[in-house]
C-alpha cells in the first residue's frame, strides 16, 4: 500500500474529453493538464492530501458566491480527512494511533472509524491483500513518512516485519469508537483515504445542490451527472510506462467512481528488479508479479480505492479470480514484455461500455 503523501500514485486520465482532459499520472508523479475547450463546465483546483485536486462543475454557470461556496466546501472536506488520516501530520488521529501504547484503545472520529471499518471488510474479502496494518513495512521500504531512502530490506528485517504482522494488528470497537494496536504495527490508510476524501468532497457538492460534477484527488475520481457537453463524464485509463503519457481506454461514467493502482510511477530499481510502493502484507515486501495496473469502478471512491489496491497486491491471476467472485468492475493491464501489455476486464467492467483509444 502506498503513502498518502505520494503526489499521485494512481494512473488515470479524467474529465470530459472533448471539453476538458486531465492527465493524472499514477504512483508518485503528478500529471499534466491538457486544456481543451472548456464547454460549460467550471473548474477549480487546490492542494490537499499530499496531492493536487481538481473539481469540475457542469451545467449553468455558478455565481461567484456559489462557486466560492463550492471551493470552500471541498477544501474543508479534504482538510478534515487529512486531520484524521494523514500519517505525515504528526497531530492526525492516525499518527497518534501509531504512537499509542500497545493494547490501549484510542478514541477516533466517526469518519476515521468508518474508513477503518471499510478497510477491515475489504481485508476480509480480499484474502488479506488489503491490510492497513502494513504501514511500518511501507515506511521501512522507503515509501513512508520517515523519508528514508528506498532500499532492499535484508531477510532479517522482513522476518521481523512479518512476525509483527502475524502477532496481531489493529482491533476496532465500533460501540466505543476506538481503535487499538495489539502489535507494534503502524496503521497506514493511504490505500483508501484519498478515495474517502473524494467521496467527502462529492458529498459536500451535493449538499450545495450540485448534480453535475467530477471530483479528482491524486487520480481518484468520482462523477455525477453530465459533463460540459451533456455527456457522461469521459474518464481515461493511462497506458503504463508511456512517455509521453497517453490514454489507453476511455470510460464513460455517471454516478460512479474510478481508482487505479499501478507500479510504474512510485518504485525503485535494484540490480535490474523493480520494487514497487505496493507492499504485500503476506511478505512485507513489494509485490512481485507482472500486473502493471488495475482499475476498479464502484459506487463510491472509498471502495474503488481500497479494491484497486487489493487487486493489485493479489496480482493478475488471484486478483482476477477475486474480482470476478465479488462481481467487481475491474480492468487489468499485464506486462508481457518491454512495452507489451495484455488487457483483461471483468464482465461488470465490460458492461460499462469503455472503448480503446487508438
Amino acid at each position: 500500500m502506498s503513502t498518502l503523501r505520494s503526489p499521485a500514485r494512481r494512473a488515470a486520465v479524467a474529465a470530459g474529453l472533448g471539453s476538458f482532459a486531465l492527465l493524472a499520472a499514477g504512483c508518485g508523479e503528478r500529471g499534466r493538464f491538457f486544456a481543451l475547450p472548456a464547454g460549460r463546465a467550471q473548474t477549480f483546483h487546490g492542494m490537499a492530501m499530499g496531492s493536487s485536486y481538481t473539481v469540475k462543475i457542469a451545467g449553468p454557470a455558478l455565481s461567484a458566491t456559489a462557486l466560492a461556496a463550492a471551493q470552500s466546501a471541498v477544501a474543508q472536506s479534504l482538510g478534515e480527512v487529512v486531520a484524521g488520516m494523514s500519517h505525515y501530520d504528526a497531530d492526525s488521529e492516525i499518527s497518534r494511533l501509531n504512537r499509542q501504547p500497545l493494547d490501549r484503545p484510542l478514541a477516533v472520529s466517526a469518519p476515521t472509524l468508518q474508513v477503518f471499518e471499510v478497510a477491515q471488510a475489504v481485508r476480509s474479502d480480499s484474502e488479506g491483500a488489503f491490510d492497513v496494518a502494513v504501514g511500518r513495512a511501507v515506511d521501512e521500504w522507503g515509501f513512508g513518512p520517515s523519508s528514508r531512502a528506498p532500499a532492499v530490506l535484508p531477510p532479517g528485517a522482513l522476518q521481523r516485519l512479518q512476525g509483527q504482522h502475524r502477532a496481531g494488528g489493529l482491533a476496532l470497537d465500533p460501540q466505543a469508537g476506538t481503535v487499538t494496536r495489539h502489535a507494534d504495527v503502524w496503521a497506514n490508510l493511504s490505500g483508501i483515504a484519498k478515495g474517502y476524501g473524494v467521496d467527502r468532497a462529492a458529498d459536500a457538492l451535493e449538499r450545495l445542490g450540485l448534480a453535475d460534477y467530477m471530483v479528482e484527488v491524486g487520480g481518484e475520481i468520482r462523477t455525477r451527472g453530465r459533463n460540459g457537453e451533456g455527456r457522461a463524464w469521459q474518464l481515461a485509463i493511462e497506458r503504463p510506462d508511456a512517455m509521453p503519457q497517453r490514454a489507453l481506454r476511455i470510460l464513460p461514467l455517471d454516478g460512479k467512481a474510478l481508482a487505479t493502482s499501478g507500479d510504474y510511477r512510485n518504485f525503485f530499481m535494484h540490480q535490474g528488479q523493480r520494487y514497487s510502493h505496493e507492499i504485500d502484507p503476506a511478505s512485507a515486501a513489494p509485490v512481485a508479479h507482472a500486473l502493471a495496473s488495475v482499475s476498479v469502478v464502484a459506487d463510491d471512491c472509498t471502495l474503488a480505492d481500497a479494491w484497486s489496491t487489493a487487486l493489485f497486491v493479489l496480482g493478475p491471476e488471484r486478483g482476477w479470480a477475486v474480482a470476478r467472485r465479488h462481481g467487481l468492475a475491474a480492468y487489468f493491464i499485464v506486462r508481457q514484455g518491454h512495452q507489451v501489455f495484455s488487457e483483461r476486464q471483468t464482465e461488470a467492467f465490460t458492461a460499462l461500455g469503455s472503448y480503446a483509444v487508438g
